[in-house]
């Protein structure tokens, strides 16, 4: 772990808020872009992160994959940050790590290194690093370079206040409350996430036995959100991160929901599963000191 301080790449610890709480900082680019075109955008992610990946299936569902190229650093997350990998180097400016592009940007930059990254090549700047954002970019402004998209948008306008507040409300306890679990430095954190965890995913358990996504019968933003949690919590939050007191194949509608999104191929080719565990398990010698990564478990994903 570690980060950019004035520029100057340091190695250091997780910050822990109060009573050992894990506190995620706030991204710091959040513009959007000033021109659409195709082949002027770039995208830097880890098919490992839930964040980026959120990323990665807008692109692929809203026919994006021509216009907005991409490049996937290494699962594997050391001293210096996310690196690049030889078979898919930085094509813009030939960096070794992530955090070179934010200098690139910035030079003299503050803060966490992070994906996705949204580059503009004319520019030759990050215009956001916040998936959220990202995603709404994608889906909205980039729509006029879309081609043969699988879903004509993402984020309905008569849906967005309702994708929105779902988004608000899987965000603390879900899709960072498995770090809050995993991240915690003392029990009582640590037992308050988890908490908010299971009830949160109770609760959205039940809506999806009463609707097919979470905002009703159309695919949205707030159910990619919720996918990039879900298809890793068997694999490595349900152990790695000690969120064991259920797994989503024990909470019936939840499992069907991964299951279906899943099954689109254009999202099961963003799924990079065994990346996703070696990120994990070798990434975070905080929570596995012994970079072991497990043989199993495997996931059964088909839909019966």
């Amino acid at each position: 772990m570690g980060q950019l301080v004035d520029g100057t790449w340091q190695q250091g610890p997780l910050a822990s808020g109060s009573k050992g709480a894990f506190e995620r900082p706030a991204t710091r680019f959040r513009d959007t872009p000033t021109a659409i075109a195709a082949g002027r955008y770039h995208l830097y992610v880890s098919t490992a992160c839930p964040w980026a990946h959120r990323t990665l299936i807008t692109r692929a569902l809203r026919g994006l994959i021509d216009a907005v190229s991409v490049t996937v650093v290494s699962p594997k997350m050391g001293d210096t940050g996310w690196e690049f990998r030889a078979e898919d180097p930085d094509p813009i400016g030939g960096a070794t790590f992530l955090h070179q592009v934010y200098t690139r940007a910035q030079p003299d930059y503050t803060g966490r290194v992070t994906v996705p990254v949204l580059w503009d090549r004319e520019t030759n700047s990050i215009v956001n690093n916040e998936s959220r954002d990202v995603m709404r970019i994608l889906d909205v402004d980039f729509a006029p370079v879309a081609v043969n998209p699988l879903f004509a948008t993402l984020a309905p306008p008569d849906l967005v206040t309702q994708i929105d507040n779902t988004l608000d409300a899987i965000y603390q306890p879900i899709n960072n409350g498995v770090y809050k679990a995993g991240f915690a430095t003392s029990q009582e954190a640590y037992d308050t996430a988890v908490r908010e965890l299971f009830a949160a995913l109770g609760h959205w358990n039940a809506v999806l036995g009463k609707q097919r996504y979470l905002c009703g019968d159309q695919l949205t933003e707030a159910d990619i959100a919720l996918f990039t949690t879900l298809v890793r919590f068997d694999l490595v939050y349900y152990s790695h991160f000690k969120c064991n007191v259920k797994r989503i194949a024990d909470h019936a509608h939840l499992q069907r929901f991964l299951k279906e999104l899943h099954a689109m191929p254009a999202i099961a080719a963003t799924c990079d599963l065994d990346g996703i565990k070696t990120h994990y398990y070798w990434s975070q010698p905080n929570v596995n000191p012994s970079r072991i990564v497990p043989l199993g478990p495997t996931l059964d994903l088909s839909v019966t």
